[in-house]
């Protein structure tokens, strides 16, 4: 783990950075509460740190104070080190922010049991950072495919479609599905059907840029938005997309399977305010005329004046 050590005083630095280093740790190494200060606001700070109470520029408690003020994220576990051994003082270092302390002079093995105590506690918070962020993922995308889920993706389309309207800006928006998707699960079974809607996922997701959304509308569908295109840029990348799945084969543990996608385009026009309901119609509608005129097609919508 790295640790950031504040000490003023040339010996007890030296002595507790190599026990710290001793003790396995990364030590970054701070002469007064200045420096201090600025590592821990640097980006990626230690999550530890062990800090001196008499420092000059700014002090242990001054430290504390100042980054528990900032409410920063990840937390940050502070162990005050202070020659102060009095009930009011100790009060005093904990209600600055600081999670433990040391009274100077100490054994090596306080220090030591001090160290990990906070790391099972920092670790601690990082795992439930982890499983918070997981919990978010799994609300908001699909458990199959990593892309959005149905309900995320169109909420995220609205706020997309709202902000367009503002800057008089395009969106284009295409429903695409899987050609003749039951025929693979029929023949090959379902796992195999959810290999194929893993690859095409991940091919949908590679052509588009970071700000694009995409997802899983339902079954084999898919839904894509595509801030500032309009109906002709969102079909030429539709017909990007469709030749890149039809000439690529999807491995599988069956061999490779080839597929091939339809799909519907439609796209908001100037300052027209569309709404969703409508524009997912318009793209249906052209989805199904791209299926009927044989599959394996980009169909254009007329967006609405």
């Amino acid at each position: 783990m790295r640790i950031l050590l504040a000490e003023d005083d040339a010996v007890t630095r030296k002595l507790l950075e190599k026990m710290l280093s001793n003790l396995g740790h990364q030590v970054i190494v701070c002469e007064d509460g200045i420096q201090a200060l600025e590592a821990l606001n640097r980006p990626d700070p230690p999550k530890l740190a062990v800090l001196d109470w008499m420092m000059p520029g700014k002090n242990g408690i001054e430290v504390c104070h100042a980054i528990r003020d900032q409410e920063q994220q990840p937390y940050i576990y502070i162990i005050l080190l202070t020659g102060k051994s009095s009930k009011e003082d100790v009060v005093k270092g904990l209600e600055a922010g600081a999670d433990d302390y040391i009274v100077k002079p100490f054994e090596p093995s306080e220090l030591k049991v001090r160290i990990r105590t906070g790391e099972r506690i920092v670790q601690l918070q990082q795992d439930l950072l982890d499983a918070l962020r997981l919990s978010e993922f799994r609300a908001t995308h699909d458990a199959l495919t990593g892309l959005w889920s149905r309900g995320a993706l169109l909420e995220a389309i609205k706020k997309e479609l709202a902000r367009s309207s503002r800057e008089l800006t395009p969106v284009g928006i295409f429903i695409s599905d899987v050609d003749h998707f039951k025929q693979i699960n029929d023949q090959w079974g379902h796992l195999t059907g959810d290999i194929v809607l893993c690859e095409l996922a991940g091919r949908i997701r590679e052509s588009l840029r970071p700000y694009d959304l995409a997802g899983r509308y339902g079954g084999e569908e898919f839904v894509v938005a595509l801030p500032g295109c309009d109906l002709a840029s969102a079909v030429k990348l539709a017909e990007r997309l469709r030749a890149t799945i039809g000439e690529r084969p999807i491995q599988t543990s069956h061999g490779y399977i080839s597929c091939t996608m339809s799909f519907g385009v439609t796209a908001t026009v100037g300052n027209s305010d569309r709404d969703l309901d409508s524009l997912l119609r318009e793209a249906d509608t052209a989805l199904y005329a791209a299926k009927k005129a044989g599959r394996n097609r980009v169909e254009a919508a007329r967006a609405e004046e």
